[in-house]
């Protein structure tokens, strides 16, 4: 084909070629160009031989930098367009699939445990933590301090008792101003920092509310005494008589501490009613100004930031109102010689109809202040009902209305001896009455218990915290019990104190926190601290115990380490393997995990047990993860012949594809709270096992 030159776009374009402009010279190149070559005879005409079915080939390949025009003509072709969609769809699909499997995988996961499960709580007596003012008594700043002990032992949550304004006649359980800080303690900005100081570290705080009574210098009480308005009715008042200097009671009732629970006041000329000291008035919760009254004192704190609350002595805010005589224990007991409250049963003045509709109140208020996220407001009932577990329960609420997130546990404080069996019936006494899908919580120690050392000796303090920190649910340690603390004896508290009421006899328990071995157990820089620091400070100290490998310090820490990084130890399930006069045995394990874990705790004498007599599917040989003897652990021992001596606690790990809470023998057994599967493959938790 010939073709002259200067027509050969026109050429292209009836061919449908395409002029691309990318190689059209600018104006200025072509000018400059024009001129050179004005003295040279261009050309007119040059001849080229062009395959028009090359060129046609060519022209229709797409090519980078394409103007939208022949882009939308490539577009349209069938190879572009199915290819297109197929991507499209492929993408829909994909992300369908995506939010099916988030929505499958938030149905199918557990609850996640919550603050108050997820970590062992640390209450703290704060008159005897630390005192930051050289004083003697320990204070808030004295806390705020020693903040770091408490991360230092893996816990989460402060648990801070009562330090409202308070005569302190009775250790500060009878506020004189619900709404202030006791001086003592120190000031509401004092209060302020400890509770940033603790968010800021990452924990929690509880504080106490015992909303049954008030001191009687409260200024509500100094009103109702004198008939002022409405708070003539904030306490229980009473006529009763006077005869030859004596009073006669309206009736029977004792308090809690003994002899008469009425008290004559001089200016009412009335008796009013008090379930504790007499310096302690009980509130009229029948009066609805007075429940107000608790509302906006919860409210307040809430408003600070406070993480939840204690509500002790709740089971004592109503009685009865027809004032009857309580029934005696000895019918045939003379009932003017009866003073001791153990001498009656208290039908009529504790737990009295309409009690729970007032807790269920608290928590409706907790509720309000739980809705931001991250801010679930706890709320704990602190009622030892003793001998009436079902009576405990009930703080639980019902499976539709919610009452406390549970009622403090002191089955383990309260055993009257101590072996393998009693440790099994007070723990298997809790979880079989538990409601379904409630959460457990256990404590060794407490403000008013003598401590584990006292209690039940020196040797058993290791395997009390190992039963502690390896049970189901919330484990609380009182301060102090993580270094093995023990009481002070009775002849070092002052006269003067044991004088001043039967509330003085806790003292012993309530010794000033052994920081070091220097003066005082670095507890003050003062010359004196409000209690004697016990004599054993130099070697029962926290500086000492954190340099001991072996130490009862360093073995609670890796249980709080063990309980936080297995999922076996904090949720799951429990079953109980043996028990008997010296060992208590029980396993932990999870539904899909291939690997358990056994508890063997000595409560009593020497023993050896076959544990795998006990469950034949046990392995032949498990390793000893943690011992109270630390030189113990990971040695591998054969569960034929498990040896422990006096005091031992073992944690043995093992591998396992028939878990015990599986097996026929074993049912009736186990429990289980929040109840959740693991799925190797997947490396997550799920719920429908």
């Amino acid at each position: 084909v010939k073709v002259e030159a200067r027509n050969f776009p026109m050429e292209l374009s009836e061919k449908r070629g395409v002029e691309n402009n990318g190689f059209v010279q600018n104006e200025a190149f072509e000018d400059k160009e024009t001129d050179t070559s004005s003295q040279e005879e261009m050309p007119k005409t040059c001849s080229v031989d062009v395959d028009p079915v090359a060129v046609e080939e060519t022209v229709l390949k797409p090519y980078a930098g394409m103007p939208k025009e022949v882009l939308l003509q490539f577009s349209s072709q069938a190879r572009y367009r199915v290819t297109r969609e197929i991507l499209f769809w492929l993408i829909i699909a994909g992300s369908v699939a995506l939010v099916c499997a988030t929505i499958a995988i938030i149905a199918l996961s557990p609850k996640c445990l919550d603050w108050w499960q997820a970590s062992p709580i640390y209450q703290i007596y704060p008159r005897s933590f630390k005192d930051s003012n050289m004083d003697g008594n320990g204070d808030l700043k004295g806390i705020q301090e020693k903040l770091d002990h408490i991360t230092y032992l893996n816990i989460k949550t402060v648990w801070i008792t009562s330090f409202f304004k308070s005569p302190l006649k009775d250790l500060g359980y009878g506020a004189e101003d619900f709404y202030d800080i006791d001086p003592i303690f120190g000031s509401m900005r004092d209060f302020e920092n400890l509770l940033a100081a603790i968010h800021d570290k990452g924990l929690k705080v509880i504080m106490d509310l015992i909303p049954n009574h008030t001191s009687n210098k409260h200024r509500w009480f100094q009103l109702s005494r004198n008939r002022t308005g409405k708070y003539t009715d904030y306490y229980i008042w009473q006529d009763c008589t006077q005869a030859a200097g004596y009073v006669i009671p309206p009736n029977n009732w004792v308090s809690v501490f003994g002899n008469s629970s009425w008290q004559f006041d001089d200016v009412r000329k009335q008796c009013y009613f008090h379930q504790f000291g007499k310096e302690q008035p009980d509130l009229n919760f029948r009066n609805p100004d007075v429940q107000q009254e608790i509302q906006d004192i919860i409210k307040f704190w809430l408003g600070k930031g406070v993480d939840g609350f204690s509500f002790g002595g709740v089971k004592f805010l109503l009685e009865a109102t027809h004032l009857r005589d309580e029934p005696p224990v000895n019918k045939s007991q003379n009932g003017e010689n009866i003073t001791a409250y153990s001498q009656l049963y208290h039908d009529y003045t504790t737990t009295q109809v309409g009690l729970h509709d007032i807790i269920r109140s608290f928590r409706h208020t907790m509720n309000e202040y739980s809705r931001e996220p991250g801010r679930y407001r706890f709320m704990g009932t602190d009622d030892d009902e003793k001998e009436d577990i079902e009576a405990t329960m009930m703080y639980y609420g019902t499976t539709f209305i919610q009452e406390a997130d549970f009622p403090f546990n002191f089955n383990l404080i309260n055993m009257k001896n101590l072996s393998g069996n009693s440790i099994f019936e007070a723990v298997d006494l809790w979880m079989k009455n538990m409601p379904a899908g409630k959460w457990p919580n256990w404590a060794v120690g407490s403000p008013n218990a003598a401590r584990i050392s006292t209690r039940i000796g020196k040797e058993y303090v290791n395997v009390m915290n190992m039963l502690l920190l390896t049970l189901p649910g919330t484990p609380i340690t009182y301060y102090g019990e993580e270094i093995g603390m023990e009481n002070i004896v009775s002849e070092s508290v002052s006269e003067e104190c044991v004088n001043s009421g039967p509330v003085f006899a806790t003292l012993p328990e309530k010794s000033p926190m052994q920081w070091d071995g220097e003066a005082n157990a670095g507890f003050t820089e003062g010359n004196s601290s409000w209690l004697p620091v016990n004599s054993d400070y130099k070697s029962v100290n926290v500086q000492i115990q954190s340099t001991w490998s072996n130490s009862t310090l360093s073995l609670y820490r890796a249980l709080t380490l063990l309980r936080s990084s297995e999922l076996p130890m904090n949720r799951g399930w429990m079953c109980y393997i043996w028990n008997d006069s010296d060992v208590f045995v029980y396993v932990r394990e999870l539904d899909g995990l291939d690997r358990g874990f056994m508890m063997v705790l000595n409560f009593g004498q020497e023993s050896i047990v076959d544990l795998k007599a006990i469950v034949p599917n046990l392995p032949s040989e498990a390793v000893i993860r943690l011992s109270t003897h630390f030189s113990n652990a990971g040695e591998v021992v054969n569960t034929k012949l498990i040896k422990t001596e006096r005091g031992e606690g073992l944690v043995l790990e093992y591998k396992t594809a028939k878990p015990v809470h599986t097996m026929e023998a074993f049912q009736g057994k186990c429990f289980a709270a929040e109840k959740a599967c693991y799925s190797k493959a997947l490396d997550l938790l799920y719920v429908n096992c």
